[in-house]
């Protein structure tokens, strides 16, 4: 899966990352490297929680089961 982000450097010297397609998610690094770094994290667990807020959220019937997708 890909994503684009964007990335600039704050004054205070950090560059601050997010990724416009999943909102509030955002992330920050001390160089560019580190902040890719982190908001790789953070997609990844924002795509995480939604799929959880989502399961949880459904009710499931005696003939469904839950069955996971890696990508």
């Amino acid at each position: 899966m890909v994503f684009h982000v964007l990335m600039e450097q704050a004054e205070d010297g950090w560059f601050v990352v997010e990724c416009p397609a999943l909102p509030g998610c955002v992330s920050q690094g001390q160089d560019e490297q580190e902040a890719l770094e982190n908001i790789r994290e953070a997609i990844v667990a924002w795509l995480w929680a939604e799929d959880k807020k989502a399961i949880d959220a459904r009710a499931k019937t005696p003939d469904q089961q839950a069955v996971l997708v890696a990508i």
